[in-house]
This record gives C-alpha cells, structure tokens and sequence, in this order.
C-alpha cells in the first residue's frame, strides 16, 4: 500500500482520514567494507556472594524515532501516510514482501504461489508457523476475510482498494491454501500491497469508514512488532514479537515520536533522546552538516523512492460526474498548466533548495527502479523557457497588461498553492515560483498549513506540492489517477490524487495491469508517464534522496533498502527496525534469525549500515554518492 506516501497532500491531521539525477551513483555501487571488530574486554570474575545472586532484569532496549508526520488512521484499510502505513508492515503481514537486497519478491504471509495456465486463478500456500499476538493462529482465511472486505464494502477499499478491483473470488479451501480468481490477468498478484488482518478481531467492525483501530491495545497484529500504546500528535509505542517466524527483533521496544519542528527533533537526536531521524521525510543540508562532526551519529543517505512534484487542480469531481471545490478555471487549460511549468527552473531548485540532494525530475517513477524509469524524447521537454511560457499564455488568451495577467473577463490571473506548514522545501520552493511566475504576470500565494487534507480532498485549491513513495512494483501510484479513484461523493477522502480521470490514461492502466512479460509491461508505464508529462497536471520536479542519522552509541548496526545504498525509514519492507542491533548487544548479527531480507525464508545478514571500523571501498564503477538531501513533505500516504 505504500505508498502512497503521498507526499504532498498528506498533511499532518488526527483521524480519522480517509480515502492516499539519474543516481549519481554508478551501477557498481560504492559497498562499505564493514569491518567492525568489536573486542570486548574480559569481564572481571564475579564476587562468590554475586554469582548466588539473583540475576537483575535485562533492562528493555528501546529503540525511538523521530518523526514529523502524523498518524492518518492505524486501521490499514485507511491509512496512506507514509507514517501509518511503515507502522502497518512491522504489524501486519503481507502475502509478499521484498528482498532488502534487490527489491525482488520473497515470502512473507504466504510461502509459495502458483497461477493456473491461464493467469486467472492464483493459489497462495500460507505459512504454518504464523500466529496473531493473541495467541490464535494466522491462516488463510485471515488473508481470504480482508481481500472480500475490501472487495465488498467500499470503505474498506480506500487505502488499497485498487489491488482488488480485477479480484472475481477470493476463499480460503484450507488453513493453508488461498484461492483468487481473477477476472482477466493481473501483473501484481506476487506484488499486493495489503495488511492482512486477523479475521476474529475484524469481522465485528461495523463501519470500516469510521473505525480508526485505536480502541483496544495491544493491536493484534503477526508482525515483527505489535503496536501496544499511541497517543495521537505525541508516540506510537510497539514492542518487539518474540515469536515472530521470522525472528524476533533485537530492540525490545519500538518508539515513534513526534516532532512538529525539524530542528528539534535533530536537537534530540544530539542530546541522545532519540535514536533516529528522518526529517520531514528528509533531513536539510543544513541539519545534515551539523551532525557529520558528532562522533556518536552517522549520517545515512541513499537514492529516494520519492518524488517531488508541483501538482495542478484538473476540476475536483466525483466518481459520478458531479463537480465541487473551487480549482481555478484557468488550470483547465493545457496551454496555461504548460506554461507554469516553462517558467519552473527545476536545475535551480535542485541546486538551491536542495542542495544538490535530489535529482531533477521528469517521469513519475524515480531512477531507483530502473525497470520503470522514463526521460522524456528530443523535443518533448518542458526545459526552462520563461520567453516561450509568455508566449503560450498570450496564445491562451491571457494577455499581459500593467504587468499582470488578465482573463477576457478582466481579472488578474492569480493561484493559490498549498504548502506543508512543516515541510522547509515547500516554503523555499514557493518563494522561487512567486517570482518566477510572478515575472510573468502571475500573481501566486503560498497557503501553508498544518493539515492540507482538508482543502484537498475538497477540491479547495489551484496547485500543490505532491509526492509519493513509489513502490517496486508502480501499480498503485499509478492507479491514483484512474477514474475509479474519484471520491464516490464530494469532498470525501478517497484514493485520487488529483481528480486526473482521463480514458487514454485508463486504457493504458488497464493494459499495463493485464501485462505479464516485464519488458512489454514497462513499455506500457513508461507511456503513462510520457502521458501525464504531456499532459501538464504533475511536473515532477526532482527525486529528493533519503538523509537521515541515528546514533551510533544506541544502534550498532541496521539495515537498508537496498542494502549496497539505500534508506532506512519507510522502506518496502519491515528490515530497517526489524534487524537493528543495540549498541550494547552482546552480539553483532543481525535482526533476527533469518538474517535481513534475504530471497528466502532463511537469508542472509543484511546489515550495511553501522559502526564502521575499516575503510569505504569503492566498487566497480561505483562511487559514494555526496550527501544529497532529500526533502520531502508530508506524505499523504
């Protein structure tokens, strides 16, 4: 479901909300040589009278983590910020996961599948050695009760609902064997998104559009964690699942702790209230120096699996047809959208605002998954033309006089865009466009605030600042611009966007979901892409990287995604918190028995990212990536 780490509408609200460069770094990758040799003094002989003694209690390790986002909703059928749904897959499973390693699919809830020579029916084998926190066993039926849920009721189908449209039946003939049918073929069956949640605790909710799943704690849940106490704006506290099949977590205890203001939370990093921070979702270049000094934290950056764009008002409406909110008309015009985005320097913004931590963008997918990513052909760029954007909106019909734009009917041409009150780049980023635009004639205010859900599930804006955090598979960022993402009534949340419902663009999500060969299925999203580029509703300003620090003296080592150069917080996966070892540990493996994220249940350790006694080496081609930032806004994920 990931995903939806929607970047820009994701405000920071209390539920319930409901609804969603090119890597400077070569193929060789730099790889760190991880020679960490610990010795650990021998410890003195114990006193005759403390070897009788009763051992002390282990004091619990806690790992905490800053973040700046809030919790849209804990219930996985809601929940689209990157925050609620990271803290999903540490509760819940998934069919499928994704190796740390290289982003292919692994087992998770289920061991193996297998589709009928026809691709319309898929058989998943469901572990054995899964069980709920409560004790009960996690089985097929589970798995089989949450996709008729969302197949059947459409609350349930707001945060991911997009996976089960193609779904024709779903049932669990045993414990361990699920059955789906499919009413046409469908690329993502070893790629669904979805939290499976307990039958038993589930089956009794009334309404699945209300029920936030903050009532009863502990959660019950059969991840690596199991989310035991949360106060909304403040924590969410999960404690480590020994019994996990996977291996129990190394940290007892797993904190998220808000921080509305960046630089506190990089403050408490420094004084060791913290563990970890990831910023907002990034660190600045500025908070990012600050901490390279300090001998007991390690700054982390790796390529993004986010974009950073500048979104338009296409004309909010429903799935029915009915228009609402009050998008300014103008934005329906392709020539105007054109010519806003002509007079955006995305160079300068990738240079200035970022700092050189990001990659400039264009195509939807960033260069992370290579498979996927587009650029667009000779002559369809929308480079840097101030001149050729006045010259467009002269054609459009609004001329400039007195030096504003003006409409036939007179009025000056002004926008609004929204803006993530904690977000540093939205703010700095309005400031160039007011000027940039404004040498146009454009008159431009830049709204900032807490909470931009509200104004943009109800259609209440002219632009603003987007992202998502795009998954292996792009199925779901893509499905947030089909017509059956459009909110079933006005200003209701749901899993769109921006109100895009185009029937090209819906031709084509259909054919790339329906396609099994890869190269073909490619071919398919990049034309979407090529698509939306074209058509002036998204531009994709840049690939912010991840910037993120923990300590070194409470983390000894921890795991990214991918391993050879990635990130750490809100990874396809659980491996990050789940392979974290205290600094205190006894021993340095890795997270769990299997190892991080290995091709198989077994694995291999995948830690790459810890105390580093030793020397970089820079492999193949590869070289270190120079600290890029990467920042995001809030994700409206």
């Amino acid at each position: 479901m990931n995903v939806r780490d929607q970047f820009a509408p994701k405000p920071d609200s209390p539920p319930p909300a409901r609804r969603r460069r090119r890597y400077l770094l070569a193929s060789g990758a730099a790889a760190f040589a991880l020679t960490a040799t610990l010795a650990a003094a021998p410890a003195a002989p114990a006193a005759p009278e403390a070897r009788n003694a009763p051992a002390a209690a282990a004091e619990p390790k806690t790992l905490t983590v800053a973040v700046s986002q809030s919790i849209d909703s804990l219930s996985p059928f809601l929940a689209q910020r990157l925050l609620s749904t990271s803290i999903h897959r540490l509760m819940y499973e998934f069919l499928t996961n994704y190796d740390a390693k290289d982003n292919k699919t692994i087992p998770g809830f289920a061991t193996e599948w297998e589709a009928s020579a026809d691709k319309l029916t898929w058989t998943y084998t469901i572990r054995e050695d899964s069980k709920w926190s409560d004790g009960k066993p996690a089985t097929a039926k589970d798995a089989a009760f949450t996709f008729n849920k969302m197949m059947t009721d459409d609350n349930a189908a707001q945060a991911n609902g997009s996976f089960v449209t193609n779904f024709k039946k779903v049932t669990a003939p045993s414990p361990t064997e699920l059955v789906i049918e499919l009413k046409k073929p469908q690329a993502t069956m070893t790629a669904l998104d979805v939290p499976i949640v307990p039958e038993h605790i589930w089956k009794d909710v009334e309404d699945f559009g209300e029920f936030n799943n903050d009532e009863t704690f502990p959660i019950v849940g059969n991840g690596p964690f199991t989310l035991t106490e949360y106060k909304t704006d403040q924590y969410v506290k999960l404690k480590a699942n020994k019994e996990f099949w996977r291996g129990a977590p190394k940290f007892d205890e797993l904190v998220f702790r808000t921080y509305k203001d960046q630089d506190a939370a990089v403050a408490a990093l420094k004084k060791g209230e913290v563990s970890f921070v990831s910023g907002s979702p990034a660190l600045t270049p500025a908070q990012a120096a600050s901490l390279e000094s300090d001998p007991d934290i390690k700054v982390n950056e790796g390529p993004g699996r986010r974009f950073f764009a500048i979104a338009t008002n296409p004309g909010a409406r429903t799935k029915g047809g009915e228009t609402f909110g009050d998008g300014h008309p103008a934005l329906l015009d392709q020539q105007v959208r054109r010519a806003l985005f002509l007079a955006v320097d995305r160079k300068t913004i990738v240079d200035k605002v970022f700092q050189g931590h990001a990659v400039e963008g264009a195509g939807y997918i960033p260069p992370r998954y290579g498979a996927y990513f587009w650029e667009p052909e000779a002559g369809q760029e929308l480079a840097y033309d101030p001149a050729k954007a006045a010259d467009l909106l002269d054609e459009a019909g609004y001329p400039k006089k007195d030096g504003k734009r003006v409409g036939k009917d007179g009025k000056p041409l002004d926008f609004r865009i929204l803006c993530h009150a904690t977000n540093p780049n939205d703010k700095a980023i309005g400031k160039y466009l007011k000027e940039w635009w404004g040498e146009l004639g454009i008159g431009l205010e830049v709204q900032c605030l807490d909470d931009v859900s509200v104004p943009w599930y109800a259609g209440e804006y002219d632009l603003a600042f987007d992202g998502w955090s795009v998954n292996p598979d792009p199925d779901f960022v893509l499905g947030i611009h089909t017509c059956a993402a459009l909110p079933e009534k006005a200003k209701e949340s749901a899993a769109t966007d921006n109100f895009i419902c185009d029937r090209k663009y819906d031709e084509l999500y259909q054919k790339q979901l329906a396609e099994y060969d890869p190269a073909k299925r490619a071919d398919i999203v990049k034309e979407m892409q090529s698509w939306l580029y074209d058509s002036g509703y998204m531009n994709i300003i840049g690939y912010p990287n991840a910037v993120e620090a923990y300590r070194t003296d409470q983390i000894r080592s921890i795991t990214t995604m991918p391993e050879a150069s990635g990130n750490i917080y809100g990874q396809d996966g659980y491996w990050s918190w789940w392979s974290a070892v205290p600094a205190d540990s006894g021993s340095g493996g890795s997270g769990g028995a299997a190892g991080g994220g290995g091709g198989d249940d077994s694995g291999s350790t995948g830690i790459v990212v810890g105390v580093v006694v030793g020397v970089l080496v820079l492999g193949g081609v590869g070289f270190l990536f120079s600290r890029r930032r990467a920042a995001t806004a809030d994700d409206r994920e």
